[in-house]
């Protein structure tokens, strides 16, 4: 979880108000070596929920007044009070506006605050899946929404676990023996900058006769 980040906004005949902007992020796959889908151990995936929570709860002074706060999250939700979550469906950019409300004056601030809250550049390491198959039976693998963000030429590799392996976003494969399997897939990529090493995840898959 991100550690609060504190945003000041000003109103007229008010303290200064500082509102914690917290994120609340999943925490990412951890890290394997290169090679990794033959590693000891690779984790179930781990996706950054697409959630944030904001807190105005101790912004102004009480004896100053009531303010009203009202959100609109950027996805076309309105929220109101001092205390607000959100949860959203898309992974993109989005902008937070605080429109503050003067209780006493009835004075409207608009856009008291713009805050800025990207999923874009969360470390994303997820495929879908089939959780039961048969013998034979076509299975559709997605890795799509998996990203490294600080990464290029990022490179998506499956391993099958039945000494089958393959390599590409969105692949299918077959089972020829019934069991389970305990799938894996890691994405590989370089710079520049601090690329993170290579993830490897992985989801089990029982096969039927």
């Amino acid at each position: 979880m991100s550690a609060p980040v504190l945003l000041r906004v000003f109103c007229p005949g008010r303290r200064l108000l500082l509102l914690p902007l917290l994120l609340l992020l999943a925490l990412p796959a951890a890290a394997q070596q290169a090679g990794d889908t033959i590693s000891v151990a690779c984790p179930p995936p781990r996706v950054p929920k697409l959630c944030v929570e904001l807190d105005a709860r101790q912004a102004v002074d009480p004896a100053a007044g009531q303010l009203t706060f009202r959100w609109d999250m950027g996805d076309g939700t309105q929220l109101t009070g001092p205390t607000v979550a959100h949860c959203y469906a898309e992974r993109r950019r989005y902008t937070v506006r605080l429109d503050v409300v003067d209780e006493a004056s009835g004075e409207v601030r608009e856009a008291e605050k713009l805050l800025d809250v990207d999923f874009t550049k969360q470390t994303v390491v997820n495929f879908r899946a089939a959780d039961t198959v048969r013998v034979g039976q076509p299975v559709a693998f997605d890795a799509a929404d998996s990203q490294l963000p600080t990464c290029r030429n990022m490179v998506v590799i499956w391993d099958f676990r039945d000494g089958a392996t393959s390599t590409g976003p969105q692949v299918e494969h077959r089972f020829r023996r019934p069991g389970r399997y305990a799938v894996r897939m890691a994405l590989r990529a370089n710079g520049p900058g601090a690329c993170p090493d290579s993830h490897c995840v992985s989801r089990q898959v029982i096969v039927l006769p």
